[in-house]
């Protein structure tokens, strides 16, 4: 059982940038695939970025690639993404997960799942 507590978010303008944190607890996180979702008022929950389980493969959106960076650090436990350049269409709440897969794009893949956490960018 794992548990994800997400922090970070928050009201920037356009062009700022935000890092965003996932912390899990239990003691096997390097067993898993990480993930970052983000789902916008009206719109489908939609993956980001993903990372493996020692973090020497990612993988992003074409929406954000270039401008966001996905990390992790297996001694904290913790999972991060830089976010760059943001737009106001990256408005939406931001989720990590934790998936046993080696690897997943896919949301229902994901075991579990953290509250989310708000990130606004104004124009």
């Amino acid at each position: 059982q794992v548990q994800l507590v997400e922090s970070g978010g928050g009201l920037v303008q356009a062009g700022d940038s935000l890092r965003l944190s996932c912390t899990a607890s239990g003691r096997t996180f390097s067993s898993y695939a990480m993930g970052w979702f983000r789902q916008a008022p009206g719109k489908e929950r939609e993956f980001i970025a993903g990372i493996t389980r020692i973090g020497s493969s990612t993988f992003y959106a074409d929406s954000v690639k270039g401008r966001f960076t996905i990390s992790r650090d297996n001694a904290k436990n913790t999972v991060y993404l830089q976010m760059n350049s943001l737009k106001p269409e990256d408005t939406a709440v931001y989720y990590c997960a934790s998936s046993v897969r080696v690897f997943s794009m896919r949301d229902y893949e994901y075991d579990y799942w953290g509250q989310g956490t708000q990130v606004t960018v104004s124009s």
